[in-house]
Order: structure tokens, then C-alpha cells, then sequence
């Protein structure tokens, strides 16, 4: 773009001003700013288009076309080249525009004489709320300069369609503006466990921006450096803050926040903007939006996450660049929904108060579960249109053991509803009370009762359960909440802090089981077409020795002193066992020779492997004279065993875990472990359902590791079963030809008096 073109820009962005400070109607706007555009950028066309109902665009303004199609062309959402730019929330940039594929003529407009293009989307609150054109007769590709500020002049059309009433009412209701007042129920993901009755408040973080463009770009710059210093200082407050403890994933969370407010990238894309002519509270507006317009488009999801990270810090600056982050006047029994939440976001709320978290996005790690899961708060997630379904102040229930919510129940459903929360919460009562009694079968057995944890919030539940030990710890979960590969010494802190938690209960940690659904942004690799059956868990590892003897290493100097056990993912045959055995007898080795330096070793060190592959089943009898202990993750030796992918909805209900075969093979690992003297137990998603907890006793298993919200109900279980008796049954089910043994096991239940509540 030459000197002259550049001018040119700024002198429509100057014009816009007026345009903006003046009267008129919004569509009066539109249409005097499509002839400023068209005759300071060169352009022989300049239309808006505009999202209305139904995924409609429709041409609002233009310069260069036939007038007549004002208000006549339209265009579904994906249709054509403007239809195009909506859909993908970027611009199209083209030469020879009816040579696209996706060119759609429309007679209507007299457009087949122009052949270059440039289109980008006018973004608003996250949403394309239309597009911006110019077209030239001459093929030509526009330059970079001309497009951004292209995208500069749609901030300024986005707020003309966001408050101009182009839309009316009832279209806004199609669009997402209007709510229905009936009862509806809705399904998500499960995040964190827990039930909770409140009131929604709409996390809505739009920050209004009183002026676009800027009387002095310098005055604006300090602006920013201004407020930039004063949302640091705000942020490490944050990190000071009393209600979290010192330790924790959340720490590194914050750590991380911290870090994303201080990239260089977006910062320098800001400072951009205001050097185009717009105010520093324009420019932020504009990365936001583009940011989140990428984010949709984003299938990775640690990389939305840390994209939904970058838009809260722009949504918080933008807030101190306008006075300070706004208090709130909410209720006391505040249900939050929102899209998407960032930690410090959350933290801006009086928590004390926050009963529930429901969001239309997010995920296990996202960063604001890790941050509600440390204070408690249950969490619902990836809940479909969630923003169009609530109003403020609309009455909500939240089950997150379940991942529902109820939105505005009627009464008949708020009664039930409430009288089963009441219901849980003496069932929990119940199973606090059953804490100090020993896990013993009605025929005398004893079972051990263990917990699955991820995160070092995770580990009050061993007190609170009584729980035997930790007989899964994950440790992959620390690494998947960081944008960085932990080192030595984070990662020796880290289970440090576990082992210091457990008061010398056991803890098997699993070395690193990523891969499949589980990636790691910061290891880059292939992408497999099946991850489950790719390059994951132990093959990682043993690929990547390095990064498997940093964490043994990391281990082994956590657990100076003390007991170690540690456990092999996917093992799939004996020979990777050794391999990862010898990986760990180097660092002990090593360990050893710096104890003269004040490294001990650990007392006594266990090692044990994963049974989740039917192969390594027939090759326990070479396997078991080198393992100190077997786990067993049903979760995956179930997918493999019947060819299944749990994640999709049209296999993964077609089998059943209660069904002959995998019971079947699960009662002969037990009986291969019990001969020859090695102790297993069972750590997958089974465990923690009280019937197939139960199912499992009947073939031999004694001893469990499930969720802690799972733990009350599974020992109330194993209080009031006979296993003798079921022991017995079982036999006879095993050799049946049925599809699965669910209703048979509920029957005799009910039958033999064995509490199933969950």
C-alpha cells in the first residue's frame, strides 16, 4: 500500500468520526460511511451486510451496486463469499472473486463487473454481526494495510448494528436476544461434583466503549501503560489472596494468567491499533474480537483454553482503561453463567457467595475449573446454547455429579429436585458417619477402598473418605494445566507436596499417560488417526527417555525417606516393562550415588504396571515375577477389548462393562495375581458405580480405586454384601450367553439387601 492509499485510510477514519458524533438514523450511518469508505480506500464498491434471523445475512448499504438490492439480496450463512467470510469469522482476500468456488452471482446487484474482493467480518460480543466489502473492477489482491484497516472501520460498523435497532425485537429473540420463561433441563459435562440451588448471574464481560477514535495517539498510549501497570498490580493481589491455599495447580493457573497478560504479541498488536488512529479501549476491543473470532475455529481444546485466557486479560484491561473492574450488587446464592470464564474472572466474584459455575465451553483443565475446584465450587460444562436459554435472576439448579442443570423449575420439578439434594446430602451425611468403620463385607472380607487423584485438591478427600490410599494418582494433570513442560524441580514439588498430604498413606503415582484425549500442547507430534491406539502413555515415555527420567527422577527425590510406588501406563507387553524398569533402576542408581551429597533415597520402592491392553493378559505369567503390585484400568481394557471408542455416542452405550466377557477376563487376572502372590486392584470408571463394584467383589476383586464422590456409596455397598453368597451367583452368570448381567445383578440386590445408592 503506497503513502497515498495510507492517508487515505486515516482520512476515512477521521470522517467516521463525525459520522459517529453526528445525528441520523443507523441506517443513515451505514449508508454515508460505505461512500467514505468506497472513496478514501479506491474502491469501486463498498456493501454491509448484516446478520439477521436464521443465519441470514442481508445487504444493508452499499456503494457501487445496484441500489435496488438494498434490503433484497441475501444470503444464508456459508453461502457466497460474504457468507464465507461470516462462517469463518476471517477475511477473504481475492484477485478474481468469481473464480472462487464459493462464488454465488446474484443478477440483482450488477456485481459480475467487479472481480476483486476483500471481505472481513464485523464482530461484536464474540459473534460475526455481519460483513464488510469492498470490490474493484481491476483484478488485484488488497494489501495487508488495506485490511486492517478494513477490520478498523468494522469495529466502528459493529457498534452502529450492535445499538442502532437494525434488528428488530423478535429477530433479536431468534438471534439469541429473547428467552423463553418455561422450565427446561440441560446436559453437559460433568467438571466438578456437587448440587447447588441459586439464582444465574450472567457473567457478561462486554465493556461499552465511549470513544473510537483517538484525539491523540501519544495521550492514549500512556493510557495503556497506565492501565497496564494497574491490571498487573490487580492480578498479583490476586495471587496474594487469602482464599486459595499457598500450594496448588491453581498457583501455577494464576502464575500462568499473569504470564498471558504480559505477551508481547497481542500488546504489540494494541499499540498497532492505536497508531491507526483508534483509542487504546478501540484497539483492545479489536484484538479481543479477532481473538475470539479465531477461538471458534480452533478444534484443539488446551489451545482454546489458553485463547479464552488471552480474551479475559483483554476484557480486564479494557475495564481498568475505563476506571477499574465494576463491583457487582448479586445475590446471595449466585449460580455463574457464562461462555467462558477465566480464572481472574471468577476470582472478581465474592466466591463465598458462588454456588455454581455452568458454562457454555470449557473442559476438565480449563483453568477456571482447576481455580473452582480448589474452593469448592461445582462446575458444569460445554453446555449448548446456554446464553440464550437463561436471564438473570432466573432460578437454577446445578447437579454437577450428574452434569445437568434446571433452568427456571416448575414447582413440581424445584420440590423433587430439592428433596433429592436434601436426600444426597443425608446420604452424605451417612457415609461422613461411616469414615471411622473399617471396609468389611457382611461375611467378614475386608476390601480396600482407595481414591483417583489429579491435583493436589484433589488429596483432602484421603482423610475425608478414610480412604486406604491413593491408588491412582495421575500425573499428567499438572502438565496439561501448564503452557510449559514442568521441571525438575516443579515437578519434585509437586509430589512432594502429594506424598506430604497423604501422612504416610501409599500413593501410586502413573508415570505420564498422555496422548489419546489427553495432549500436551508445548510435544509436538503427528497426529495419529486413531490417538487411542497412536503414540500415547508409555510409548511416549520410552520414546522419550529424557522426559521419562526427569519424572522417576522427580519421584524418587520427592519420596526421600519414604515409600515409593510407582505404575507403568499401557503396558502391552513384558519387554516395555522391564524397559521402563531399568529406566527407573538408572535414577535409583543415581539417587544412590548422591546420598553422601544429602540426597536419601526412598525406603523401599514398589513398582507396578497397568493391565489395559487383553494382550499383556496372556503374558501375566512371564509378567508377574517382576511386578510388585497390578492395576487395572477397566476403562480402556474395556474399549480395547470390544473394539470400541468411548468418546463416540453410536458405539460407546452398544457394550456393557457388567457383560460375561469382560467380567469373564477380569476374574482370570485375578486368579493368575492371587497365584502367584501379586496384589491388583482396579482403578477405572467401574469402581467408583456401586453395581459394578459390587459385580466385581463377586469375581474376586478386593480392592477398588474410584472417585472420592463415588467413595460413600461404594462402601455402603461393600458393608451390606455377602460375597460368598454373590461369589457363588456370579459362577452361574459367567457362562451365560447374555448380552450384559446388569438387571440380574440389580435383581439380586434387591433380593440379598445390598445398598445400590448412588
Amino acid at each position: 500500500m503506497d503513502g497515498s492509499s495510507n492517508t487515505g485510510h486515516r482520512t476515512a477514519l477521521r470522517r467516521l468520526r463525525q459520522v459517529m458524533a453526528g445525528t441520523g438514523s443507523a441506517q443513515d450511518r451505514l449508508n454515508e460511511i460505505v461512500k467514505i469508505v468506497a472513496a478514501e480506500m479506491a474502491a469501486e464498491v463498498c456493501s454491509i451486510y448484516v446478520q439477521r434471523a436464521g443465519d441470514i445475512l442481508e445487504l444493508f448499504a452499499t456503494q457501487g451496486l445496484n441500489p435496488d438490492s438494498v434490503h433484497v439480496t441475501r444470503l444464508q450463512l456459508g453461502e457466497g463469499l460474504v457468507g464465507t467470510v461470516a462462517l469463518t469469522a476471517e477475511p477473504l482476500n481475492l484477485p478474481d472473486a468469481q473464480a472462487h468456488p464459493n462464488f454465488s452471482y446474484r443478477p440483482e446487484t450488477g456485481e459480475e463487473v467487479f472481480a476483486s474482493l476483500l471481505g472481513v467480518p464485523v464482530i461484536r460480543g464474540g459473534r460475526v454481526r455481519g460483513v464488510l466489502v469492498i470490490q474493484n473492477g481491476d483484478k488485484r489482491t488488497y494489501a495487508d494495510e488495506e485490511e486492517e484497516a478494513l477490520q478498523i472501520i468494522a469495529v466502528v460498523i459493529a457498534e452502529i448494528i450492535a445499538s442502532g435497532n437494525l434488528v428488530t425485537a423478535d429477530e433479536k429473540a431468534q438471534l439469541g436476544g429473547g428467552r423463553s420463561f418455561r422450565s427446561s433441563r440441560h446436559a453437559g459435562l460433568a467438571i466438578n461434583s456437587g448440587l447447588a440451588v441459586g439464582q444465574a448471574v450472567l457473567h457478561t464481560p462486554n465493556v461499552s466503549i465511549r470513544q473510537m477514535f483517538a484525539d491523540d495517539t501519544e495521550t492514549e498510549h500512556e493510557r495503556l501503560r497506565e492501565s497496564m501497570a494497574t491490571m498487573h498490580a490487580a492480578i498479583d493481589e490476586l495471587l496474594a489472596s487469602s482464599r486459595l491455599r499457598a500450594d496448588g495447580e491453581h498457583r501455577d493457573v494464576l502464575d500462568s494468567y499473569r504470564r498471558f497478560a504480559e505477551d508481547r504479541g497481542w500488546l504489540r498488536r494494541i499499540r498497532e491499533g492505536i497508531d491507526s488512529g483508534l483509542t487504546a479501549d478501540a484497539a483492545v476491543q479489536q484484538v479481543r474480537e479477532d481473538t475470539v473470532a479465531r477461538m471458534r475455529s480452533v478444534s484443539d481444546p488446551y489451545l482454546r483454553e489458553r485463547l479464552s485466557d488471552l480474551e479475559d486479560v483483554a476484557i480486564r484491561l479494557m475495564q481498568h482503561l475505563g476506571g477499574g473492574v465494576e463491583q457487582h450488587d448479586l445475590p446471595d446464592d449466585i449460580v455463574l453463567v457464562a461462555r467462558n470464564l477465566g480464572p481472574a474472572e471468577l476470582l472478581d466474584y465474592d466466591t463465598t457467595r458462588v454456588r455454581a459455575l455452568v458454562t457454555e465451553e470449557g473442559g476438565a483443565t480449563s483453568h477456571v475449573s482447576i481455580i473452582a475446584r480448589a474452593l469448592g465450587i461445582p462446575v458444569v460444562a460445554k453446555i449448548d446454547g446456554l446464553m440464550k436459554s437463561v436471564d438473570p435472576g432466573d432460578p437454577i439448579i446445578v447437579d454437577g455429579d450428574n452434569g445437568q442443570i434446571f433452568v427456571r423449575p416448575t414447582e413440581s420439578v424445584q420440590t423433587i429436585l430439592t428433596d433429592t439434594i436434601k436426600a444426597r446430602e443425608q446420604r452424605r451425611s451417612l457415609y461422613a458417619s461411616m469414615r471411622g468403620i473399617k471396609t468389611v463385607t457382611r461375611n467378614g472380607v475386608p476390601i480396600s477402598l482407595n481414591i483417583n487423584c489429579g491435583m493436589l485438591a484433589d488429596m483432602q478427600w484421603l482423610s475425608e473418605t478414610g480412604a486406604d490410599s491413593v491408588g491412582l494418582f495421575r500425573t499428567e494433570i499438572p502438565f496439561m494445566v501448564r503452557s510449559t513442560f514442568p521441571d525438575l524441580e516443579q515437578q519434585t514439588r509437586i509430589y512432594s507436596e502429594v506424598l506430604a498430604q497423604a501422612d504416610g498413606k501409599p500413593v501410586q503415582f502413573r508415570t505420564l499417560d498422555i496422548g489419546g484425549d489427553k495432549q500436551l500442547p508445548y510435544l509436538q507430534d503427528d497426529k495419529d488417526e486413531n490417538p487411542a491406539l497412536g503414540w500415547r502413555s508409555i510409548r511416549v515415555g520410552l520414546d522419550r527417555p529424557g522426559m521419562l527420567r526427569q519424572q522417576l527422577r522427580a519421584m524418587l527425590r520427592a519420596a526421600s525417606g519414604q515409600d515409593l510406588h510407582v505404575m507403568f501406563p499401557m503396558i502391552a507387553e513384558v519387554a516395555e516393562f522391564r524397559t521402563a524398569v531399568n529406566v527407573l533402576h538408572m535414577e535409583r542408581d543415581r539417587i544412590d550415588r548422591l546420598s553422601t551429597e544429602g540426597v536419601a533415597p526412598p525406603t523401599n520402592i514398589r513398582v507396578g504396571a497397568m493391565l489395559e491392553v487383553p494382550g499383556l493378559i496372556w503374558q501375566l505369567d512371564a509378567l508377574l515375577p517382576h511386578l510388585d503390585f497390578l492395576s487395572i484400568g477397566s476403562n480402556d481394557l474395556f474399549q480395547f477389548l470390544f473394539a470400541i471408542d468411548r468418546g463416540n455416542p453410536r458405539v460407546s452405550d452398544r457394550y456393557d462393562v457388567l457383560s460375561p466377557a469382560l467380567l469373564s477376563a477380569v476374574r482370570d487376572i485375578l486368579r493368575k495375581c492371587d497365584g502367584a502372590g501379586v496384589p491388583v486392584s482396579l482403578c477405572g470408571e467401574m469402581a467408583g458405580d456401586p453395581l459394578e463394584a459390587m459385580a466385581l467383589l463377586g469375581i474376586g476383586m478386593r480392592s477398588l480405586s474410584l472417585s472420592p464422590s463415588s467413595f460413600g456409596a461404594v462402601k455402603a455397598m461393600t458393608l451390606t454384601v455377602d460375597t460368598d453368597e454373590l461369589g457363588a451367583y456370579m459362577e452361574t452368570l459367567l457362562q451365560a450367553p447374555d448380552h450384559t448381567l446388569r438387571r440380574k445383578l440389580k435383581a439380586f440386590a434387591l433380593d440379598h439387601g445390598i445398598v445400590l445408592d448412588s
